[in-house]
């Protein structure tokens, strides 16, 4: 679609969102590590998109706005997305507890120094 006004004219494209699913199922902001799950806290929490940037340097300002339009777009679709994804993280969560038990972890860290390391101070 183009739009003419005295001569100048303005080329309308629609452009995808730059967010890509990797290989575990995750979607992050273009080639960059940052998450959608990231962006969307982050602004759920009040900061704007060039806040946003400068908390993320690696994230692009215009590749932050349109993944925010997308977020507020879709809304109820990210929302289900970020509740998969707090669930996942629950079970992983669990299932590393379940295997080393965060009870008396100091007291197993402490018993593997050597004794140099203790009579030393380390």
């Amino acid at each position: 679609m183009e739009l003419e006004t005295d001569s100048l004219t303005l080329t309308i494209v629609a452009e995808l969102p730059p967010l890509v699913t990797d290989a575990d199922g995750v979607i992050r902001v273009g080639d960059t590590r940052v998450t959608l799950d990231t962006v969307v806290s982050a602004f759920e929490e009040g900061a704007t998109a060039e806040e946003i940037v400068y908390q993320y340097p690696t994230l692009n300002l215009a590749d932050v706005y349109a993944v925010l339009g997308y977020y507020l777009q879709r809304q109820a679709e990210v929302e289900t997305y970020l509740r998969r994804r707090e669930q996942q993280a629950q079970v992983v969560r669990e299932s590393n507890e379940a295997r080393y038990a965060p009870q008396g972890i100091r007291e197993r860290l402490l018993a593997r120094r050597s004794p140099h390391d203790v009579t030393s101070g380390r």
